[in-house]
């Protein structure tokens, strides 16, 4: 799988030579009794924390939905409390159903 933060973009070609994004549907990510729970550091940002965790940073998504960051960054404020999903596959399962 390809390391590219964007890969859940959803691109659409309706033109020759243009590109458009879709509109994403993010799934609502409940939490588990198997979540890990952190406290974030200095230099932490959403895409390389999903890179340490699910050993790919296009997930950086999982973790701003499941911590509801919607405020256009990748970066935490250090000493923020996050919580890493753990059921992956449910997770994108629902991704895939709601953006097909």
């Amino acid at each position: 799988m390809a390391s590219n933060r964007y890969l859940y973009n959803n691109v659409l070609k309706t033109k020759p030579g243009k590109r458009y994004l879709s509109s994403t549907i993010y799934p609502k990510i409940k939490a588990d009794d198997n979540d890990l729970y952190i406290i974030t550091d200095v230099s932490d940002r959403l895409d390389l924390l999903a890179n340490k965790y699910y050993n790919n940073p296009a997930m950086w998504w999982v973790l701003a939905v499941a911590n509801n960051i919607n405020d256009g960054t990748m970066y935490v404020d250090e000493g923020t409390q996050l919580r890493i999903p753990n059921n992956i596959s449910r997770i994108l399962s629902d991704f895939e159903k709601l953006n097909k």
